[in-house]
């Protein structure tokens, strides 16, 4: 079984679960979400974002694949390039952290040690660019079919409460730590990441 992890380009953009293809949660704000949703075009928004992104900033997400075949994928990037951040009521994000946006292993391939593979990766990466740590929105009320990751789950990995919130906490995992992750931790993210079906990671909260 060969395991591969690649970034996400335009060229692999339709690798991503066909719902996760049209997703545009995080890349829009609210009021431009809806519009592109009405106006049938979200993915061409999801496209000019990536690709802004890409020739902005630099590398935005990664896909894994076993065997070829897509399993499993993160995005991430800074606030600046997230609209939906400010939406919160933890925001902002803090300016020396990128935002992690979304993250999801398919179901049959959960428990294969990719979600360790995939932050990693974006660990590596992001360490690679002076970046100090990753921040994330978490979920106290987890609620079927929404975006954000459960703030219990962000807890078990090592990301810390940098903003308490009854609903929405920001929480933070500096990039030191993620690197020296013990195995307990990582199978507790591949647990989270196993979590996040299709559907739940592309609804809007």
């Amino acid at each position: 079984m060969s395991r591969r992890l690649v970034n996400i380009t335009l060229d692999n953009l339709d690798d991503l679960p066909r719902r996760c293809r049209r997703c545009v949660f995080w890349e829009l704000d609210p009021v431009s979400r809806d519009r592109a949703v009405e106006a049938g075009a979200p993915e061409l928004e999801k496209e000019a974002w990536i690709s802004s992104t890409l020739l902005e900033w630099g590398s935005c997400g990664k896909i894994v694949y076993v065997d070829d075949v897509p399993a499993g994928f993160v995005m991430y990037a800074p606030p600046l390039y997230v609209p939906r951040s400010v939406a919160f009521p933890t925001s902002p994000v803090s300016a020396d952290a990128v935002l992690l946006m979304t993250a999801h292993i398919l179901p049959e391939f959960a428990g294969g040690g990719l979600g360790r593979m995939l932050v990693q990766g974006v660990a590596k990466d992001l360490t690679r660019r002076a970046v100090k740590a990753i921040e994330a929105f978490g979920d106290l009320k987890i609620e079927e079919g929404g975006c954000l990751v459960p703030a219990d789950y962000l807890l078990s990995v090592g990301f810390k409460t940098v903003r308490p919130h009854h609903r929405y906490p920001r929480l933070r995992l500096e990039l030191k730590s993620a690197l020296s992750w013990r195995e307990d931790v990582e199978v507790a993210l591949e647990r989270l990441l196993g979590s996040m079906t299709p559907e739940g990671a592309l609804r809007p909260v």
